[in-house]
């Protein structure tokens, strides 16, 4: 399976646009059912949401970029930064 990290990381003072689209971003990610090993947002300390990672297994690259590129959060403007990376799950077997 080839899996895929999107990491991506909010614009400062973004926790208005964040809840806003949050459930248009839910259903995005929703869309692909097993595929998705792991998603959810990163936290400050403090528990406030700074970004978001996700886990997905995707064919390839293009499909994982294509994908991120349609997230709500992405077309809505909420992140600073975005990258797709190849990822292998070693733990757990």
């Amino acid at each position: 399976m080839p899996y895929f990290a999107i990491h991506c990381i909010d614009k400062p003072d973004s926790s208005a646009l964040r809840a806003e689209t949050r459930p248009a971003h839910l259903a995005h990610i929703h869309t692909l059912g097993d595929a998705v090993l792991v998603a959810g947002p990163l936290l400050r300390p403090d528990g406030r949401a700074m970004g978001s990672l996700m886990i997905i297994d995707f064919d390839d690259r293009d499909a994982a970029i294509a994908f991120s590129s349609q997230d709500p959060y992405h077309l809505a403007g909420l992140f600073e930064s975005r990258s797709v990376t190849n990822w292998h799950k070693v733990l757990p077997a």
